[in-house]
């Protein structure tokens, strides 16, 4: 009896948190410019559905740069988010760094400030280096944001790592970089690349910083979307935020991939 209660707790639980996206992948296929159910779609009507604005959105120059910048900050932001989160963990790893609590404490604190808190001091520090209303400004923004969630992954990956297999390519004649090339980047490399995968969402993710700092040339799909809803009411939002929600996914798919992987004994 309480597993059956504690199943069906989970389940409206799951119910309260997903319908309301859920609702969007069927309202993207409305024929018709509204944003709610026709008759004729509760019908089931095959001309009630349609695939008219995935098509309108395909054919928009502004949607599409929309995508170019969202892969390219992304992917920017990701590759200078991982680097710098794999290299602080490591720091962090070895029991003789002094201040490492305090060390730890600066480097997550951009996930539990306030978005617009960090996007204003962003903006005002990278106007002042003309970076403003540039990609490579917003690159620098994102993986700012981004290297929290590479630190904690890969920090925690690196506790159950056993320091003795450097010490014994040492003794074997490898380098530290070697050392970590050939022994300890294979072994942590699934919290390498889970990490990666939060860094990269959270980029992709972000509008409070591109509202910020982006300028016309630099709107990322979550800024073309909010411009949409402010300018121009159009289904076409419902049928990109299908393609996120597709795109989440496939994000969650891999991570859970990647932690069971990164679960199984050697």
């Amino acid at each position: 009896m309480g597993s059956t209660l504690h199943r069906a707790f989970c389940a409206a639980v799951f119910v309260f948190l997903i319908a309301p996206i859920l609702v969007i992948v069927p309202l993207s296929f409305n024929a018709e410019p509204y944003f709610t159910f026709t008759e004729g779609m509760l019908r089931l009507d095959a001309d009630a559905w349609s695939l008219r604005w995935y098509r309108t959105v395909a054919g928009d120059r502004q949607w599409l740069q929309a995508v170019v910048n969202s892969i390219v900050i992304g992917i920017g932001a990701t590759v200078l988010a991982t680097t710098l989160g794999v290299v602080a963990a490591l720091g962090l790893a070895d029991p003789r760094m002094p201040g490492r609590r305090l060390a730890m404490g600066l480097l997550i604190s951009p996930m539990v400030t306030p978005v617009i808190v960090s996007a204003a001091g962003m903006f005002f520090f990278y106007t002042s280096l003309g970076l403003a209303q540039t990609h490579i400004g917003l690159i620098l923004a994102h993986a700012a944001l981004g290297t929290p969630f590479v630190v904690i992954t890969v920090t925690a990956t690196l506790s159950g790592f056993d320091t003795n297999l450097m010490r014994a390519s040492a003794g074997l004649g490898a380098g530290p970089w070697v050392g970590f090339r050939r022994v300890q980047l294979p072994i942590i490399l699934p919290g390498v690349v889970s990490g990666a995968l939060f860094a990269f969402a959270t980029s992709f993710d972000e509008v409070v910083t591109v509202l910020f700092m982006g300028g016309v040339e630099q709107r990322t799909i979550p800024r073309q979307m909010w411009s949409g809803v402010r300018e121009e009411i159009s289904p076409a939002i419902l049928a990109v935020a299908t393609l996120l929600i597709l795109f989440a996914l496939f994000l969650m798919g891999t991570v859970e991939w990647l932690r069971r992987r990164g679960g199984r004994p050697a």
